[in-house]
């Protein structure tokens, strides 16, 4: 099998002794409200570093900057995300923390697939397919098991929320 174009690259210990608190809360609404008014800060640091460091990093959450096309504006726009790899992809869950709406990233990406990861100090163009029906709800778990708020997040809110497979798009660069 041809090696991902992805790197795994994580800072931090899934053993660290501040992971399990903090992942607990992270998956209270105050948690919540913290992780989603420290995005801005941890966009810039991922965004200076190419994805290497992300405040999450002591407790060893997979972080992936993602750029995409603003769908009404045109005009680029990078989100700080979870992500779940599995094989030669990377996915990614629009669970806003649980909020009534979608977050706009996963707008932009519905209209226009084509965007780029910053991953390990790297850059990469990828293509987002939706994902959907028992694959989803099976990636759904793995996010759930690797981050325990997913389960939180999908019980705060009765819209589905969008979930998407990236791949690589065209050889990454530095």
């Amino acid at each position: 099998m041809p090696e991902s174009p992805f790197p795994d690259v994580r800072w931090g210990s899934d053993t660290s002794v501040i992971r399990k608190p903090a992942i607990a809360f992270a998956a209270t609404k105050p948690g919540s409200w913290v992780i989603r008014n420290l995005a801005g800060v941890d966009r810039r640091l991922l965004e200076r570093t190419n994805g290497r460091f992300t405040i999450l990093g002591p407790i060893a959450a997979p972080v992936v900057l993602l750029t995409t096309t603003g769908y009404k504006s045109g005009a680029l726009r990078t989100s700080p995300l979870l992500y779940y790899r599995e094989g030669m992809q990377l996915f990614v869950v629009g669970s806003n923390f649980g909020q009534q709406h979608h977050p706009a990233w996963t707008s932009n990406l519905l209209k226009e697939p084509r965007a780029t990861v910053a991953i390990g100090g790297k850059k990469i163009p990828v293509k987002a397919t939706p994902v959907t029906g028992p694959e989803k709800a099976r990636i759904y778990d793995a996010f759930n098991d690797m981050v325990k708020v997913y389960g939180e997040y999908k019980n705060r809110t009765d819209r589905e929320m969008r979930m998407f497979a990236l791949s690589a798009d065209s050889p990454p660069s530095a």
